[in-house]
């Protein structure tokens, strides 16, 4: 009867050593792999639905130069500003397009090609790859499993970052999510002209603001990642250094925004001030 028991109860716990791997490999739970698929989902979705409402159009990889007057508009004179983009930018979909602000649903539409788009998912594989050479976070393990928990992670980060930073907020404070390149950018100027960026922002009427629903935005969307963080990884002091190295990620990432137009030379220049105001 004894041995009965114990063979009895070794085997439950056998099973329940089991299902806890099954629900939870290498401090990933189930529920954090189905979130993060239902947030692909949800965007692939959405953008295929908004992609089937509108005439289909040619997207260049690099931008193409246009200039928008309107008639009757007060602009400042002398001031030689970036031609703003006729067609909007495949790689960097964030970049402006045009002078006016921008609609509830054209920032909803911005925040869905930006979660997907190329320079996000280049963004994710090769961070999800430095991650996985320095073992950051340690509770997602190594190999193959491995980097595509920190690839899965990063996309949701980004995404639940735009959704609310450029959608949610944005919309919310009146302010304009997009990036506006400078017309000759220098090295200096442009490094700095890329991190101020990360802290100002314009709002609908054209004026510097600070950069609020950016800034909130990242802490909300690093926040939300500790629904799905390994556990080790879940404090306060962790959340604002991921935020920490998210403001620097962006501060590089404007880098390359602001020398996009010019690697491919389809900017020329125009009178008057569309550009943001560098003070």
């Amino acid at each position: 009867m004894w041995g009965e028991g114990y063979c009895q109860n070794r085997s439950g716990a056998v099973l329940q050593r089991r299902r806890q791997r099954q629900a939870t490999r290498n401090g990933f739970p189930t529920f954090e792999r189905r979130f993060i698929v239902s947030i692909a989902f949800v965007l692939c979705w959405a953008s295929m639905a908004s992609l089937a409402q509108e005439p289909r159009q040619t997207l260049p990889d690099s931008p193409s130069a246009s200039q928008n007057k309107g008639p009757g508009t007060a602009q400042p004179p002398a001031v030689e500003v970036v031609t703003f983009l006729e067609k909007r930018s495949v790689f960097f979909p964030d970049l402006a397009t045009s002078q006016g602000p921008l609609s509830t649903a054209e920032k909803f539409k911005l925040f869905l090609d930006d979660s997907i788009a190329p320079s996000t998912m280049t963004g994710a594989v090769l961070g999800s790859a430095l991650s996985q050479a320095v073992d950051s976070p340690q509770g997602f393990g190594q190999g193959w499993d491995a980097y595509a928990k920190r690839f899965g992670a990063s996309m949701a980060r980004h995404a639940s970052s735009d959704f609310f930073g450029t959608f949610v907020l944005a919309s919310a404070l009146h302010q304009d999510p997009r990036f506006f390149p400078q017309l000759n950018p220098t090295l200096g100027s442009s490094a700095k002209y890329a991190i101020s960026r990360v802290f100002v922002t314009r709002d609908d009427h054209g004026k510097n603001v600070g950069n609020w629903s950016q800034l909130a935005g990242m802490l909300l969307s690093e926040s939300l990642a500790n629904a799905y963080w390994p556990e080790q990884d879940r404090t306060a002091g962790q959340t604002f250094r991921r935020v920490a190295i998210g403001l620097g990620t962006r501060a590089g990432s404007n880098m390359f925004r602001n020398y996009w137009p010019s690697i491919f030379k389809n900017l020329r220049r125009v009178t008057p001030g569309l550009r943001d105001r560098q003070d």
